[in-house]
């Protein structure tokens, strides 16, 4: 028989939880619910986790339709909190946009992600970096470069990549984690490492070149349930039971 303090424990546990349930889903921003931001615009279908990043300069940033936006990620438009930035967006997400968990994008200037980016967490995308001419002075008090930043539609951005100013990413661009982005990068290309270099591109005629090392994965038919793809994973063959 548990005891009366694990039973106490048990419920308390299960009351935390569905209390931080509840918080996540009011702290939650939405078009409809934008809590205390005032954002240009927030899409149909676009949710901001709780707890946010930082966020200013939300009048300056517009996000599209069925963006998916992380827990502790950051947004910011300006060097600093209530700044006049002009009549143009500086920051814009397209539609269907996903930033994972603790990504930052930092908008000096213009940064523009298209349609369906998928970025993992711990992205870094800035169209700031620090300036060290002059030798006499500390780093951090040297006033900043700032470039804009494009990232094409379609794109794929790894766990902790980093995007630098100046940097214009083609459609369809794998970066893979960890990797360090600046200057231009070709449609349909696959970059890595620190600073990023091509690896591996798609030429129109011969594919993609060096050739993929694995095959395609199987897309799911149409009109298979939820329920159905359970069931295969149960199949013997599916755990390595079968001859």
């Amino acid at each position: 028989m548990p005891s009366i303090q694990n039973t106490f424990s048990s419920l308390t546990s299960r009351a935390l939880h569905g209390v931080w349930r509840r918080v996540q889903e009011a702290g939650a921003v939405t078009a409809r619910r934008p809590g205390p931001y005032a954002f240009r615009r927030i899409g149909s279908g676009t949710r901001l986790a709780f707890p946010q990043g930082t966020l200013f300069g939300t009048p300056w940033i517009e996000l599209g339709d069925h963006c998916v936006v992380g827990r502790d990620v950051t947004l910011t438009a300006g060097m600093m909190p209530d700044l006049d930035l002009g009549p143009e967006t500086v920051l814009r997400l397209g539609d269907g946009v996903v930033l994972g968990r603790g990504s930052h994008i930092i908008a000096d200037t213009r940064v523009s992600v298209g349609d369906d980016v998928f970025c993992g967490p711990y992205v870094y995308i800035t169209s700031t970096n620090h300036s060290y001419d002059d030798p006499a002075r500390p780093v951090g008090k040297q006033w900043p470069r700032t470039a804009p930043v494009e990232i094409g539609s379609g794109s794929w951005i790894g766990a902790g990549a980093v995007i630098l100013p100046g940097a214009t990413l083609g459609r369809n661009v794998v970066v893979a984690a960890g990797a360090v982005v600046r200057g231009e990068v070709p449609d349909h290309a696959v970059v890595a490492g620190a600073p990023a270099k091509v690896v591996r591109r798609l030429d129109p005629e011969a594919g993609w070149q060096p050739p993929l090392r694995t095959p395609p994965p199987v897309p799911v038919p149409e009109g298979v349930t939820p329920q159905q793809l359970v069931a295969l994973a149960d199949l013997p063959e599916q755990r390595g039971e079968g001859y």
